[in-house]
């Protein structure tokens, strides 16, 4: 084998190339591994909202709460539905919801979106999972008060503790803020169910029922016997089925960060290979020397393709860096299955670096080898020649 010495010195003989190639890499890397976060992050919050015990009761047909109507003495029979799990003091985890969606300016720019308000009794936090109040106080029921995840109140105006949210001409106080484990739930501000109804002129409507079952056998069985009921007139689908729909809102995203990882992915190939064979018309006589001295084709080979890759991997490195703080940022992106903004975070997870580390082999490879079986082709006697 070729000393790697030998290489880490022609690397360090041609710094500027090698750096342009490093930093080319490097910015290829840093696009694709945003674009493919930005994907993985808000599958990652679609997967973790899905709780199997948990079911989402809607109107048959309906595609998302958003768009479901279940009149109230339905929602009652709901509860009284076997099979239904309770809480340490009893009561049974049954949720029945009013969501409507509200048109508010974005904190950043001039531009409005929608955010999903949602009506709640106290059972709706029993069956959120790692829900919990990091600032203010819980809503009081009856009167116009609210609490927001921080997602939303560092993103919506109005939404932030102490602020008042405007919902259909009538202020709502926000008197807290709230976390829910980086859920869909984060995407949400909260008041009490019946002052959202009144607010709306929609008493005695509900959009949607979350019932916590005792266990999978019960969650099956309630969600046969909802769905297969005419009286009723209500679908149930579990969480993680629920969730699963919406996440292929990613697919887009995913779709556009491909695009993004074959585009330029064939500029970083045609970079890297741009420096190889610089390098191969350069050193031409020293690999004429190592043929000499008694070097076979392969190990050129193999020593021409370690100094491609130790570029890709460098340049790898740099752009992964580059985008580190980027993760955990919060984002938000349009949820079309609701017509609202879900609100999540960049997550460069183990998906995303795998990606990252093998594209950065795969233009190291295809960038090196065709300078490198150039070097390997070269006759003695000519490579001796070279100037």
């Amino acid at each position: 084998m070729i000393p790697l010495k030998y290489n880490i010195r022609s690397l360090r003989t041609r710094w500027v190339s090698s750096l342009m190639t490093i930093i080319g890499t490097a910015l290829v890397v840093w696009a694709v591994v945003l674009t493919f976060g930005l994907a993985d992050g808000l599958d990652h919050t679609l997967e973790v909202s899905g709780e199997p015990l948990d079911l989402i009761v809607m109107r048959k047909g309906a595609t998302a709460e958003t768009n479901s109507i279940i009149n109230e003495s339905t929602a009652r029979e709901m509860a009284a539905l076997d099979g239904i799990a309770s809480d340490a003091a009893g009561n049974k985890l049954c949720s029945p919801e009013l969501v409507v969606v509200v048109n508010t300016a974005r904190r950043a720019g001039d531009t409005n979106a929608n955010m999903i308000l949602r009506g709640v009794t106290p059972a709706a936090k029993e069956v959120r999972s790692n829900f919990h109040i990091v600032a203010g106080r819980e809503n009081k029921p009856g009167v116009r008060e609210a609490i927001a995840s921080t997602q939303m109140a560092n993103r919506f105006k109005g939404a932030g503790l102490d602020e008042e949210l405007d919902v259909f001409g009538a202020p709502f106080k926000i008197v807290g803020l709230f976390e829910a484990g980086h859920s869909a739930t984060e995407s949400e501000v909260w008041t009490d169910l019946e002052v959202l109804g009144q607010t709306t002129k929609r008493e005695g409507v509900r959009s949607a029922i979350q019932l916590r079952a005792n266990s999978a056998d019960d969650a099956q069985r309630m969600a046969d016997r909802i769905s297969s009921d005419e009286q009723f007139g209500l679908s149930a689908l579990s969480e993680p089925v629920y969730f699963a729909e919406q996440a292929k809102s990613s697919r887009g995203i995913k779709a556009i960060g491909v695009f993004i990882a074959v585009i330029l992915s064939i500029g970083a190939v045609f970079a890297v290979a741009n420096t190889m064979y610089a390098a191969v018309a350069s050193r031409a006589r020293e690999i004429g020397t190592l043929r000499a001295l008694g070097f076979n084709r392969r190990t050129i080979l193999i020593s021409f393709l370690l100094e491609s890759l130790a570029l890709c991997l460098a340049g790898g490195l740099l752009g992964c860096l580059a985008a580190l703080p980027l993760n955990g940022m919060s984002t938000g992106t349009a949820n079309w299955v609701t017509f609202s903004e879900l609100a999540f975070t960049f997550r460069f997870g183990p998906t995303v670096q795998i990606l990252a580390v093998s594209l950065v082999v795969v233009v190291g490879v295809i960038g090196g080898l065709f300078p490198a079986l150039r070097a390997t082709r070269m006759k003695i006697v000519d490579a001796l020649r070279e100037v």
